[in-house]
């Protein structure tokens, strides 16, 4: 298609000393249409030309000269310039688009590249609740849409299935193993012994000690640690593949904390040489309170196991060989930042080459939180996620008995609604904001939801569904889709591209999310405006047509974020 925003910026660098790859930074797409299609803002240019902004728009715009086939007008708005498109232009660059590009909006801007997305990531012997949510819905769109941008994505979910937790648990389960029935109900059972050894080791030092030997006795070997350890793990990763299948997750890669078991003492060499490893109380640490960093990383516990962190040292290196990244993406909370910091900082010193250094990043969201608080496996108020989802579908379920009792494929429809509104909700906003679980907005048909996209989406294909055919491309009057709604539906259509790569950029999925609503909105108003299926021929096969694009890109965009579309509801 052409790039608007590089014609823009064509005409305005024959007027000042900017390059257009420089000006096509600084153009904006105004939120009021009122304000044109595009804005270049004057206030980049007054300090090298020493002008006011409505000034300098005003000089611009006496001396500007533009296509008409391509920009209608511009016209100046205090210290704006701002550009109004050819309204046929735009529909034609769309429609010819959508006709020939099946996966409309896909790129190869990452060809080349590789990116390691490490996600999800839950610990095993502990129930998979809604905490984790976030990190495998968030990493799972963003391995999508990467992916749909040409990137080699590998995605990893790094298991939690090592540390003092689990010598806790194995600790646990030597002393009561005959009061719990981890063959029948597992997870659960674990659960329950986790948090009494959890309060046992809070009141009795001893216990806690012994259950940091366990570790070690893990780390070097014993058989019979090894083996509840592995047992704990199997049993784990069934109850984490049913969530998985519901929600659609798939990942390239299960390497967890202990594959790294064996990678460990090539950290600590690399650390001593460096001779920043030091001592301190035993165990050995690396100070960065020179950069900045007052809480210093553990490498080695006085007890001489090793710690989370050693582990993830261990994969940068593995990563970075293996993987060759340009990027590597760590989607946990933001309770775990300093963590990140400490490891990025140590990092450096492992003589990788400053590509890999680059590359890491810690994309960190908010927490999920209940109306009465955080949730605690330690204290045993979590909800588990796999209980979570099914109570969506079953709530979809009953609202699809209540509107609509002949649909067909009722349970079908039931599950891609309900587990596509948890995944909506869950990517709606920014990732950086704290989440509060409500069932009152989650399913809402008429809200910023998972269920209102794809009730547009439903609508689309109703349509299309009554008249039995989709109008040929070429054979489109584009003067038919110039009114106001149909150029805000084209606008929205033209920019889906842009909106992919702004997610990557980000790593902020919110933006396609914000953006379907934005579209479904748009459409919604053309809709109810626009009579569709009417006499004219010409104006139905237009308003046909974009119909059909705008369902296809929303069932592009909804699939890109995890979310399937039901063809009725």
């Amino acid at each position: 298609m052409i790039s608007f925003k590089n014609e823009i910026a064509k005409v305005i660098s024959k007027l000042v000393n900017i390059s257009e790859q420089e000006l096509v930074k600084y153009i904006e797409i105004p939120k009021e249409s009122v304000n044109g299609d595009y804005a270049f803002p004057c206030f980049r240019l007054a300090k090298e030309l020493k002008k006011a902004p409505p000034a300098i728009a005003n000089d611009l715009k006496r001396n500007i000269k533009f296509d008409e086939n391509i920009i209608d007008k511009v016209e100046v708005v205090g210290g704006y310039l701002n550009f109004y498109i050819n309204k046929e232009l735009l529909a034609e660059e769309v429609i010819k688009e959508i006709a020939t590009n099946e996966e409309y909006g896909k790129s190869s801007i990452g060809n080349g590249k590789n990116i390691v997305i490490d996600y999800s990531s839950p610990n095993i012997a502990k129930p998979f609740h809604i905490g984790h949510l976030r990190s495998t819905v968030i990493g799972g769109a963003l391995y999508n849409i990467y992916k749909y941008l040409g990137y080699n994505v590998t995605g990893v979910n790094h298991l939690g299935d090592y540390g003092t937790q689990f010598a806790k648990i194995i600790e646990g389960y030597k002393r009561w193993a005959d009061e719990y029935d981890i063959e029948n109900d597992s997870i659960n059972e674990l659960t329950k012994i986790y948090v009494r050894i959890n309060n046992l080791c809070k009141e009795d030092e001893e216990v806690l000690n012994i259950c940091r030997e366990n570790f070690k006795k893990l780390e070097d070997g014993d058989s019979y640690y090894v083996e509840l350890w592995n047992k704990f793990k199997d049993l784990s990763l069934k109850e984490f593949q049913r969530v998985y299948d519901l929600l659609g997750s798939k990942f390239d890669s299960y390497n967890g904390e202990s594959f790294y078991s064996d990678k460990m003492q090539e950290v600590i060499d690399k650390l001593t040489d460096t001779g920043k490893l030091i001592e301190s109380e035993g165990a050995k640490i690396i100070d960065l309170e020179d950069k900045g960093i007052s809480t210093p990383c553990i490498i080695e516990k006085s007890n001489g196991s090793t710690t989370y962190a050693t582990r993830d040292l261990a994969a940068v290196l593995y990563r970075a060989r293996t993987y060759d990244y340009d990027k590597s993406l760590y989607v946990t909370s933001y309770e775990q930042a300093l963590h990140f910091k400490q490891i990025f900082e140590v990092a450096k010193l492992l003589g990788l080459d400053e590509k890999y250094i680059k590359g890491l990043e810690h994309i960190q969201f908010g927490m999920v939180l209940l109306k009465t608080g955080k949730m605690s496996t330690r204290e045993g108020t979590t909800i588990k996620l796999e209980d979570l989802l099914k109570e969506s579908i079953k709530r979809a379920q009953n609202i699809i008995e209540e509107k609509n009792p002949n649909l067909e494929n009722k349970e079908d429809v039931a599950k891609k609604v309900g587990i596509g509104a948890i995944i909506f909700n869950d990517l709606a906003n920014s990732r950086v904001k704290d989440e509060i679980f409500d069932w009152d907005t989650i399913l809402n048909f008429q809200g910023e939801t998972g269920p209102y996209i794809q009730y547009t989406y439903v609508r689309t294909e109703s349509v299309l569904e009554k008249v039995q055919y989709i109008p040929k491309a070429e054979e489109i009057d584009t003067k038919e889709l110039t009114d106001e709604f149909s150029k805000n539906v084209l606008k929205l259509l033209y920019n889906f591209d842009n909106i992919l790569e702004q997610v990557t950029y980000k790593n902020e999925p919110s933006i396609l999310s914000r953006y379907l609503i934005d579209l479904s909105k748009a459409f919604s108003s053309f809709y109810n405006e626009n009579k569709i299926i009417t006499e004219n021929e010409k104006t139905q096969n237009a308003r046909l047509y974009l119909t059909y694009a705008v369902g296809k890109v929303i069932k592009i965009g909804g699939e890109l974020l995890g979310m399937k579309m039901p063809e009725k509801m």
